[in-house]
């Protein structure tokens, strides 16, 4: 078995994904963002990969889609939401489909469409998608955890909570064998920050470039374990909700 951090989608091969059980994380804030939505009572989430195409679909959709989105961290013109967890109240979302483009976070998830089964984590539903990737590895899958990163780069934000994930798909056991580097070294950095999010959170670029535009609440928000407590998997392109029957199957 393997278990296999991938920093950034750039120069994944057309197999790594394939089959596995695959978290994809963007904690700033994709994915924390898409977390807040269906707890809000969304009933869906379509990740695109640009605003022309968001358009275009949320046309086709009518009034019950939502516009959601960010380029350089700021909503979109037009749209109707940003990409803020802190905008996706049941006022907002409710009942109502999220298109949704940013510039990490739903191109991540567009990367992983050939993985077995595809799991947005952040935090904000970090047992709950964390349970998820402990029982594909204990009942034998391969699992991998792509971090959408930064503009196709690393990102600590990233790394840190894929490094809490991995710690939780193997139960807190020093096992190393199935690690790729990228792994063991996201292992280190919860070895390095502690399980604190907000400081790992706080010191990325990701977080300190959301503090200068004034969006501070959203990092500290998105460092808030189990905020959001939703299982999520996306599939047939949109992230749905997960019931409570299926996973307890």
């Amino acid at each position: 078995m393997r278990l296999d951090v991938f920093l950034a989608p750039h120069g994944l091969a057309p197999g790594d994904l394939a089959g596995r059980t695959v978290l994809v994380v963007d904690v700033l804030r994709a994915t924390t963002t898409m977390c807040a939505a269906i707890h809000a009572g969304a009933r869906a989430i379509v990740p695109v990969p640009d605003a022309e195409e968001a358009r275009r679909l949320a046309q086709g959709l009518g009034p019950e889609a939502v516009l959601a989105g960010e380029r350089g961290g700021l909503r979109i013109p037009g749209f109707h939401l940003g990409n803020s967890p802190l905008e996706m109240t049941p006022d907002a979302v409710g009942g109502r489909t999220v298109v949704m483009c940013t510039t990490n976070g739903t191109g991540a998830l567009l990367a992983a469409q050939a993985a077995g089964l595809v799991i947005p984590a952040a935090a904000a539903n970090l047992t709950l998608a964390g349970q998820a990737a402990r029982a594909a590895w204990e009942g034998g899958r391969d699992v991998a955890i792509l971090c959408a990163g930064r503009e196709g780069r690393f990102s600590l934000d990233d790394a840190y909570a894929a490094g809490r994930f991995v710690g939780f798909a193997l139960g807190g056991r020093r096992h190393r064998k199935g690690l790729n580097d990228a792994a063991l070294m996201a292992v280190d950095l919860v070895r390095r920050y502690g399980e604190r999010w907000e400081r790992p959170l706080g010191l990325s670029t990701a977080g300190r470039d959301l503090v200068a535009l004034g969006l501070g609440a959203d990092v500290a928000a998105a460092a808030l374990p189990d905020r959001w407590p939703v299982l999520l998997h996306y599939r047939d392109r949109r992230v749905v909700p997960v019931p409570p029957e299926e996973r307890a199957a």
